[in-house]
């Protein structure tokens, strides 16, 4: 019964740099830089890498570093300036780089030092023992890329291109000889600029859009990347002898991890050939210990991005997150819980990273997700402790950040926005001027904060969570054999090692409480080397510690479990 596997209980927590420390409450939609305030490198700082330590987190991914386009202008630090009509937002999208060597120099308090400040914040990341993830953009660029301070002998994207052909794999765009890019009808520019926009010939848009007309929905202010796939030919692939674009990429994952960065979140990681990951990712790793995280989307691809791709981590959204979110919104069943263990038990579980927020994805407290984060409970215990993965958490949701605004390019939909300058409240809350001590927080969040500090602390201290085994209950407990218990709102499971058995019971009913049998088979005593006839005791571990009790192997663990409750008992023979 013992686990031998390593520890793979990263606890990543996901800031946006330029709202992450930003103090201004005063801003206004489609506000300037100016006007409405950035956070910089010197916000992660002592007080707050020791309050983010302290709160259990494990790895800090700082979102938004390298450098990318921006309506805001900085040609007096010789950066040229971007043209507003292909930019989303006046701050611009951290997934439209500009420039893959140079960090965003407004979030530098001397943007004439701006990398030398992203060392020392890398230096203060480590002090604290904790370790730093950026963002790695494979699969586009902003319109106008241009690197200015690219190291010497580095051609830039696009130099040398023949741009007089579609493809070439050689190229590192795809063009569209003879027709020019047209801006998408209905995009607002709220920045004057004396020149239309020109670009001629058109490059293909950055998904996988091969017209010079993108609409306004599509990744219009980004070109694709080239890795030797001839989209137009039925994808067909060249790679052979190695593309240009390949060397490229590579040789930009190099410089960052030579400044010490410890890890890459792959953005539309899928969108890129696995070819190319199981090529690079060998060749990163034989220099620093990096880990890589891709975002994907296709379990049909899992295996492949993991054991020919070679990624340590993959996003499980069309997965345990969207089964997660139904239930939260008071509809789903929790059978789906057990369909995605068994779909994801086994060679990868270790692999997948879980979440309930991310920048991608509505806030839970939002209106247009579950109002109330409290109904995040159950979830997050799920998410956390169900498997051997990773977890991650977005700044503001432990404090139930509802993302209430209309910021500017992002409307009010429920996400915290990354194309605008902005303030994030709730989170200002926890920040509190710098202290880092949710000093103006209310009792109910703060009691929800403590509610998802238990979690990681229990993450960090069990391990049974991080390397155990698991073990799922439902097929023994439901309305015909467990008095009482829900099995279309209730969800149990065991997770075990030689030493510590944790007994999980959640809830996800949002208003009704309920009193239920729990009952654990022979078959797990019996497995787990125990008498599966004796007697033993439990007690719960997170939020209600007096909750203990004893119980006979043969029979039910009597429990009251409240609305969006949940049980973690450590059980131990008697």
């Amino acid at each position: 019964m013992s686990s031998t596997s390593p520890n793979h209980k990263l606890l990543i927590y996901q800031l946006t740099i330029r709202l992450f420390g930003n103090k201004n409450k005063q801003v206004k939609p489609w506000g300037s830089l100016k006007e409405n305030g950035t956070g910089t490198f010197s916000d992660v700082n002592e007080t707050a890498l020791k309050s983010l330590k302290k709160f259990g987190i494990t790895h800090v991914w700082t979102m938004g570093v390298i450098e990318h386009a921006t309506m805001e202008d900085f040609s007096e630090l010789g950066i040229p300036k971007d043209h507003p009509a292909v930019i989303k937002g006046r701050a611009g999208s951290p997934y439209a780089i500009k420039d893959y060597y140079d960090v965003n120099p407004f979030l530098a308090e001397n943007p004439t030092h701006r990398m030398a400040e992203f060392e020392a914040m890398v230096e203060r990341v480590h002090k604290q023992k904790l370790k730093l993830i950026i963002d790695f953009v494979p699969n586009h660029v902003a319109r106008q890329y241009h690197s200015d301070v690219k190291p010497t002998g580095v051609l830039d994207l696009g130099e040398g291109d023949l741009s007089g052909v579609a493809f070439s794999p050689e190229n590192n765009f795809y063009y569209l000889p003879g027709e020019e890019f047209i801006i998408p009808e209905g995009v607002h520019v709220p920045v004057e600029s004396v020149q239309p926009y020109h670009e001629y010939p058109a490059k293909a848009t950055g998904d996988d859009v091969f017209s010079s007309r993108p609409n306004i929905n599509h990744w219009y202010e980004t070109t694709k990347l080239n890795y030797g796939v001839d989209y137009l030919k039925n994808r067909a692939t060249h790679f052979d002898p190695i593309p240009n674009t390949w060397f490229k990429m590579r040789d930009i994952l190099l410089f960052w991890a030579s400044k010490g960065v410890d890890g890459f979140r792959c953005d539309m990681a899928e969108m890129v050939p696995v070819e190319f990951w199981g090529w690079c990712i060998p060749q990163v790793k034989a220099k620093y210990t990096v880990d890589f995280i891709a975002e994907i989307y296709n379990p049909a691809q899992y295996h492949n991005y993991i054991f020919n791709g070679k990624f340590d981590y993959l996003y499980d959204k069309v997965g345990l997150y969207d089964t997660l979110r139904a239930l939260m919104e008071g509809r789903g069943n929790v059978a789906d819980i057990t369909r995605i263990w068994q779909q994801e038990s086994g060679d990868i579980d270790q692999h997948m990273l879980r979440f309930l927020e991310n920048h991608d994805e509505q806030r839970i407290a939002s209106e247009f997700f579950a109002r109330n984060p409290n109904y995040a409970i159950p979830a997050w215990v799920v998410s956390a402790t169900m498997g051997r993965g990773p977890l991650m958490l977005f700044f503001g949701q432990e404090v139930g950040e509802p993302a209430a605004d209309a910021e500017g390019f992002q409307t009010k939909d429920g996400r915290t926005t990354i194309f605008d300058w902005w303030a994030v409240p709730q989170w200002q809350k926890l920040m509190n001027e710098g202290k880092f001590d949710g000093g103006q927080l209310n009792a109910e969040e703060k009691q929800l904060y403590d509610f998802y500090a238990a979690v990681n602390k229990l993450c960090q201290k069990s391990e049974a969570v991080q390397t155990g085994h698991f073990y799922d209950l439902q097929y023994v407990n439901n309305w015909g054999q467990s008095p009482g218990y829900d099995d279309v709102h209730m969800y149990s499971y065991l997770r075990y090692t030689e030493n510590q058995i944790l007994l999980f019971v959640t809830n996800f009913h949002r208003e009704e409480s309920r009193t239920a049998e729990v009952r654990i088979p022979q078959h797990f005593w019996i497995l787990v080397g125990l008498n599966p006839e004796g007697n033993y005791q439990y007690k719960d571990l997170l939020l209600a510690k007096k909750v203990k009790g004893s119980f006979r192997a043969t029979e039910s663990i009597s429990i009251q479990i409240p609305a969006n409750g949940v049980f973690v008992f450590e059980i131990t023979p008697q």
